[in-house]
């Protein structure tokens, strides 16, 4: 498509986590940005970061996506992308019928939003892929484990469409595997819809990356390299810790760029914001998952301080007419620290945790907690979200990781009420 293809509006499904950060975008540049919603009300997850009035329309699918598609097509739109992982799957069937230019390989839409679609996608490119399964069936399971010599290893359990680590279940040495299966399966998820099948994965170990991408044209420009520690919190796995941008340079980033961009050819991406979640093991890159729009939890705010760009000012270049670059570099160092609740119950001193705005490298933090509150203890990305987190950033990286310390010293002197009495 040309530039003359570049005078109607954006159209963003679920313009929701950092899709709702669109509108003031490319508002700067005097776009409109039209909402399509997949339901009259955004799942609970993502309540808080709708914001209705930035959108002057606003379309509530229907069922009918040919009728949408026609609807869409006489506003003659720049493209159609989703906001929110809620609106990847109907974002990815509108944009071949809308725009056609500025769509990812139709035939391949699954492998971008069903994680096992996914990895069999990525397994049929040639590159590695975690060992699983995807079942409705514990037989089923049982048999594919004993053939894959992965009875009695660890596993993790996980719903293959669902997003963050909502329903992510560690099970250390498969011990009771079948009753986190039964337990999942037909659990209802954060974006409202019941898994009926569940993946059943080999644990891997390795060091946890993300690959922030934008595409245009099939060609897969990096925004930035984070490096993620996530950690138990008592029976719930993957509890993010934190996450810390990664230097251009380090020995780690060609590689993981190098297969990242082998995913997204894989899976179909040609046009769009994405990232990639990647476990760099002993042997290499493996893909955990990829997900087809921007990074979430307001991460292109915060990748602005660290590196002065964003995927969402990518996308706003490349549909008015900006040049967008391939690669990043980092301008502060810079890591965001979650939250962790490590018990329920009603929080007492919050005020410990006043201390953390005079931190050196403070940035910006957000603490949805006061005393008294009643807590459950982190389980999944959205707790960690909903409870608060820090971004700290300087140009001495020393003094970012003392920081670090100083908060989790913080969250020690909080102290959880539990409903028989009091625990520490």
């Amino acid at each position: 498509m040309t530039h003359a293809d570049l005078t109607g509006p954006v159209v963003v499904v679920d313009p929701y986590s950092s899709g709702a950060m669109f509108p003031a975008a490319f508002a700067e540049h005097g776009v409109e940005v039209v909402a399509v919603l997949t339901s009259e009300r955004p799942p609970d997850a993502y309540a808080s970061s709708y914001r209705p009035q930035d959108f002057r329309r606003k379309i509530v699918f229907t069922g009918d996506v040919a009728a949408l598609a026609g609807e869409l097509r006489a506003l003659r739109p720049r493209c159609v992308i989703a906001g929110g992982e809620s609106g990847v799957e109907l974002a990815e069937r509108l944009a071949p019928m809308v725009v056609p230019g500025r769509s990812n390989v139709p035939e391949l839409a699954s492998a971008r939003r069903d994680k096992w679609a996914m990895a069999q996608a990525v397994a049929a490119a040639g590159l590695p892929v975690i060992p699983q399964i995807c079942a409705d069936d514990a037989e089923e399971v049982a048999a594919w484990l004993g053939r894959e010599g992965l009875t009695g290893q660890d596993l993790v359990v996980k719903p293959p469409a669902s997003a963050s680590t909502d329903g992510v279940v560690k099970v250390p040495g498969g011990d009771g595997w079948r009753e986190v299966f039964a337990k999942g399966l037909g659990r209802i998820n954060q974006m409202g819809f019941a898994d009926d099948r569940l993946l059943v994965q080999k644990f891997l170990t390795g060091t946890e990356y993300v690959v922030d991408t934008f595409s245009r044209d099939g060609e897969h420009g990096v925004v930035d390299v984070c490096r993620y520690v996530k950690v138990d919190n008592g029976p719930h796995m993957a509890v993010y810790d934190a996450m810390r941008w990664v230097p251009a340079d380090d020995p780690a980033v060609p590689g993981l760029v190098e297969y990242a961009r082998g995913v997204l050819d894989a899976v179909g991406m040609r046009f769009g914001a994405a990232h990639i979640e990647i476990m760099n093991t002993a042997g290499g890159p493996v893909l955990i998952e990829l997900g087809a729009r921007a990074h979430g939890g307001g991460q292109p705010r915060f990748n602005r301080i660290a590196t002065g760009d964003s995927q969402i000012d990518r996308t706003v270049r490349a549909l008015t007419g900006g040049e967008v670059p391939m690669d990043y570099r980092l301008v502060s160092h810079q890591m965001c620290v979650f939250h962790i609740a490590r018990a329920s119950g009603a929080v007492r001193d919050v005020a410990a945790l006043d201390a953390i705005k005079d931190l050196p490298s403070h940035r910006f933090s957000v603490l949805n907690l006061a005393e008294g509150d009643l807590v459950q203890a982190t389980r999944s990305l959205v707790d960690s979200l909903e409870f608060g987190f820090v971004i700290l950033s300087h140009p001495d990286a020393a003094q970012v990781e003392r920081d670090y310390q100083v908060i989790r010293d913080l969250e020690r002197d909080l102290v959880f009420d539990a409903p028989g009495g009091p625990v520490a």
